[in-house]
């Protein structure tokens, strides 16, 4: 089975987005459970720091992260791609 590349660097880059979108969601409606979670999740003692979002950050974080994974996920499926016609 061969994977077109740009789809799913397309998916991959629309995924991200979304949890980006969530995320930022989250992090805005309840700031410090996310910041404790957060904190959780990388073994830190975060709830110090505190949060600095605004909306232009969201918008960077969105655009940084949908090209990054869009990239990533073609790079993935065109290295799968390439594993396959190897067989």
């Amino acid at each position: 089975m061969t994977l077109n590349a740009f789809k799913f660097g397309m998916a991959s880059a629309i995924t991200a987005a979304i949890l980006w979108l969530a995320c930022s969601l989250l992090v805005m409606l309840m700031p410090s459970m996310m910041l404790s979670m957060s904190g959780e999740m990388v073994h830190m003692q975060l709830n110090e720091m505190g949060w600095h979002l605004t909306l232009t950050g969201v918008v960077i974080g969105l655009v940084a992260w949908f090209v990054v994974a869009g990239i990533a996920g073609w790079l993935l499926a065109a290295i799968y791609n390439r594993l396959q016609s190897s067989d």
